[in-house]
């Protein structure tokens, strides 16, 4: 451990606020979040001499590294320095450039990395390399001699790529939290404790002094905070604007993020004062095939996998894509996820839009997107073509995955002269997929777009469109419109005079008949279908087809004619490897064996069902046979069917309500409902109804299937929490307003190690402030 003569060679240097030395910059705005990745970062540096944060131009990497550096300053005796690069652009000068942070001086002609190496040999310090992508090759050169030679030296970089280099240890820096998309309920206070909301507010409270989120402005601000995707540097020149507009109408222009973010206050980077500026920053650094690549990626919505990316770029690709994909990654450009068993890649918004600018800057834009209409056709129907197959699952997910380049590929083939026939292909080949994710207003959307189109057709085409939108309004009990478009597909039918084309026809007929409660009709005009469907082995049609028609018969009474087409459709789709279909017919046939007596075999159908649902994960599927579990138990445990039905209930109107056309749905769940309050009375009925509602989709599902007991766990225990005796009496006085000097003064302990403490109780607790610290410590009191 070097003493005061090694810490003599720096000369005189700057003085820390905690007497050490170094050069950190005094923080003029408050840090926001961060506190894993903190926590993290110093965790590494004690275990590792390099650490090498890396992101994307304005994600926080330079607040973040100098947060560590800066509570990191006791572990270094001779100083944290902070060695900023941005502004250097000859690597040859780089050792003269820490040289020159560090207040090192030397006359002689010896080689500049040779003399600081000497003079770092026996010093202990944290070295901040700032901003090392542009001279990635220096720093790397820089950083293995000095890691060699000077062993009491770290090294802390930022960067938006990695260095590379043996010993190095790479922490991804990810955007601020944000609320999520799908929570449009969330309360003022939820909202808030994101960490991209409070730095937006921290700053707009600086642009605009007197600013606060309230309920009336803080959804527009989740959006601001959402659209820029918790990146700290648009956030930060969001909230500037709002000297000059209101956050509505920051919302209203972020369609043109790039010119509208252009306020960087003086005292940041020239690479920082514009968003556009620090996308520069990162495309100058790529190579030009690296550019090319980057502006052609662009095409893509939402991500992307290895497959789509070698197909669309599949008439001149660049040679070792797979290379030139992962160098993007290396550079902060492309994020690459893993989901599931597939990797995926993704531009932030703002760098794809950077990206579509330069694609049509150089006159490539229309034939990529062709190419991308293209294939994402392809793709469709081969998901259409396997449906019925041992890939459904995978299918799923996989069209899950790509429902933005989905959307963005049948916006382009509905624009002007763009290909409404392959749009109208690609929505009528996802009807499996929309009926999965209850997204029939979505689909019958697409199809009217495409139906309206005056560009020519081809007649299959055309009436299978008609046909699938006529079935999708069925099936939200739209029977007029249902009606309206299968009389057009029976007139076009009738002029082509195809047999397969007039069974799609007959089959929305059924369906109408059976959606207006004309059983017997929907019957005839179903087994019609289904006889050509069957003699053709049309299994994408012929599975839904006899779905149709075992539930027709159910509703009309006919339970042996209903069995035999249960039993054929468990057959054909268990022999196919197909579970959607296989999950809806288990339960559906299960409750009605159950409802005619063979309880124990229909209970049993009714879990396999329901375990067969837990495979695919859809939530029809799932509140299906929630439902009909809770019809089967009012009777003898009402309170365990009151539950499913609450749980059931919370599933159903997540996908937009039940589908009375399908069975008599609407009528069991009154009758249930009104018979398990009768036996539970009202307070207790509603108590379980509720239990259900709180209930997650695996909780629910296991307590159907008696898996496990859902355990409850008290709000209030600190056990549980974490919280040491210490935590709890450092929050108590928190809560009673005290500052981390005056909590040290007060239980005669360092105020280093109150500010461990509270921060190690934020962590624990899941907030982001002493305010919400000090509310949760008044909620635990007693009487409250």
């Amino acid at each position: 451990m070097p003493g005061s003569e090694s810490s003599a060679e720096f000369g005189v240097p700057a003085k820390s606020r905690r007497g050490k030395a170094g050069n950190l910059p005094l923080d003029l705005t408050s840090f926001v979040g961060r506190r894993h990745e903190t926590a993290d970062t110093r965790q590494l540096l004690s275990g590792s001499r390099l650490v090498t944060l890396i992101g994307a131009g304005g994600v926080g990497k330079t607040r973040l590294a100098l947060r560590v550096a800066d509570i990191s300053r006791r572990t270094y005796d001779d100083g944290v320095w902070l060695v900023e690069l941005g502004e250097l652009h000859d690597g040859d000068l780089l050792a003269q450039t820490v040289s020159g942070a560090l207040g090192l001086q030397d006359h002689s002609v010896r080689p500049p990395m040779a003399v600081l190496t000497e003079q770092l040999a026996d010093s202990r310090i944290l070295l901040v390399l700032d901003n090392c992508e542009h001279l990635v090759d220096a720093v790397a050169a820089f950083a293995h001699a000095v890691l060699r030679i000077c062993p009491g030296v770290h090294i802390l970089a930022t960067s938006r790529e990695s260095l590379d280099i043996r010993g190095e240890v790479v922490v991804r820096v990810p955007p601020l939290s944000l609320p999520e998309l799908t929570r449009s309920t969330s309360t003022l206070r939820e909202i808030s404790r994101y960490d991209a909301v409070i730095l937006f507010e921290q700053r707009a409270g600086t642009a605009v002094p007197g600013f606060a989120l309230t309920d009336s402005n803080i959804g527009a601000v989740a959006e601001i905070c959402r659209r820029l995707e918790g990146l700290p540097l648009p956030i930060e020149l969001a909230a500037a604007r709002l000297r000059a507009m209101s956050v509505e109408q920051i919302v209203e222009r972020l369609g043109d993020r790039l010119r509208l973010l252009t306020l960087g206050g003086r005292g940041t980077p020239s690479r920082q004062q514009t968003l556009r500026v620090c996308i520069d920053w990162s495309y100058d650094l790529c190579s030009s095939q690296e550019q090319w690549l980057w502006a052609r990626l662009a095409v893509f919505a939402g991500g992307f996998e290895l497959d789509a990316a070698e197909g669309v770029l599949a008439t001149d690709p660049p040679e070792e894509l797979i290379d030139l994909l992962t160098s993007l990654v290396d550079k902060s450009v492309l994020i690459r996820e893993e989901v599931g068993p597939v990797v995926r890649y993704r531009l932030l918004d703002t760098i794809r839009e950077y990206g579509r600018e330069k694609l049509h800057e150089s006159g490539g834009s229309a034939d990529l997107r062709k190419r991308h209409r293209d294939w994402y056709e392809q793709l469709v129907l081969r998901a259409k073509a396997e449906w019925i197959g041992p890939r459904q699952v995978e299918w799923i997910a996989r069209l899950d995955r790509e429902q933005p380049n989905l959307r963005d590929a049948m916006e382009y083939c509905l624009s002007e002269d763009a290909g409404a026939e392959a749009g109208m292909r690609i929505v009528t080949a996802l009807y499996q997929f929309w009926f999965v994710r209850r997204l029939f207003s979505e689909g019958r959307h697409w199809l009217d777009r495409a139906l309206a189109s005056q560009e020519s057709q081809h007649p299959f085409d055309r009436i299978e469109a008609l046909c699938t939108s006529s079935t999708m309004a069925a099936l939200q009990g739209d029977v007029d419109a249902g009606t309206v478009s299968a009389d057009q597909a029976r007139l076009l039918a009738a002029r082509v005079g195809d047999p397969d084309l007039e069974a799609l026809v007959v089959f929305a007929e059924g369906c109408l008949a059976v959606s207006r409660g004309e059983l017997q009709q929907g019957i005839t005009s179903l087994e019609k279908a289904i006889g050509v469907f069957r003699a053709g082995r049309n299994l994408i049609q012929l599975v839904p087809a006899l779905v149709w028609l075992a539930l027709a018969f159910e509703m009309n009474g006919d339970i042996q004619r209903g069995t035999a087409s249960y039993e054929e459709l468990i057959a054909l789709t268990e022999s196919r490897g197909e579970k959607i279909w296989r999950a809806m017919a288990l339960c559906d046939y299960g409750f009605t064996l159950w409802q005619h007596g063979e309880r124990s075999r229909g209970t049993a159908l009714l879990e396999d069902g329901l375990r067969l649902s837990r495979m695919v994960g859809s939530q029809l599927s799932y509140a299906w046979a929630l439902e009909q579990f809770a019809w089967t138990d009012v009777e003898q445990r009402p309170e365990r069917s009151a539950v499913l039905l609450g749980a059931a209930d919370v599933l159903f109107k997540a996908i937009g309500g039940r589908a009375p056309a399908l069975t008599n749905l609407a009528t069991l769940h009154e009758k249930s409902r009104q018979h398990a309050r009768t036996s539970l009375g009202d307070r207790a009925f509603e108590a379980a109804m509720q239990r259900g509602a709180a209930l997650s989709v695996d909780e629910a599902v296991a307590y159907a299937l008696g898996e496990q007991p859902r355990t409850e766990v008290p709000a209030t225990s600190n056990a549980t929490l974490g919280l040491t005796r210490r935590e709890q009496q450092v929050a108590e006085l928190v809560a009673e307003g005290l500052s981390n000097r005056a909590i040290a003064e007060r239980l005669v302990i360092s105020q280093r190690t109150v500010e461990g403490h509270v921060e190690h109780s934020l962590v624990k607790l899941g907030f982001t402030s002493r305010t919400q610290l000090a509310a949760w410590v008044h909620e635990q009191k007693p009487g409250r």
